[in-house]
């Protein structure tokens, strides 16, 4: 016979997964973007350099390297991964462009899988690339959010 112990575990247990099981089913709700590890998100990068030139760029995570991409003027590329269960995934980006290199971290779940960081969380994380910085559209109509180049 089954300790309450035990019993509560495994209520427990299961609550967790039927939570984790139905975020996992139900990509375009965004609730539970955040707050569970395996949260689905989709990055578009697009190349908005006012010099009007190609734009290569190489994204890598811990798990994954993406290749040199091109991306002409006005265009864009794009890339899904799930964050993984420790939270801690991230995708590092060298952009190039007429002998200049850049390089920063498009997706970092402290700063776009997190409900407390000025842009909010993403599960469409949109950006624009200029040779100022990147800025992340915001899906709201909100001003965009704009960084410096990490280097």
């Amino acid at each position: 016979m089954a300790s309450s112990t035990n019993i509560h575990f495994i209520f427990v247990l299961i609550t967790f997964l039927i939570i984790l099981r139905t975020s996992l089913s139900y990509e375009h709700i965004s609730t539970v973007d955040g707050i569970l590890p395996f949260s689905p998100k989709h990055v578009v990068v697009t190349n908005k350099l006012v010099a009007q030139f190609g734009l290569l760029v190489h994204c890598t995570s811990q798990e994954t390297d993406l290749g040199v991409i091109s991306v002409l003027i006005g265009q864009s590329f794009d890339f899904r991964f799930r964050v993984n269960i420790l939270k801690t995934t991230k995708f590092s980006c060298i952009f190039s462009w007429l002998g200049i290199v850049r390089t920063f971290d498009i997706f970092r779940v402290d700063r776009d899988d997190s409900s407390t960081s000025k842009c909010g969380i993403c599960s469409e994380c949109i950006w624009n690339i200029s040779e100022s910085g990147p800025c992340r559209i915001r899906r709201d109509g909100g001003s965009p959010c704009c960084f410096p180049w990490s280097s």
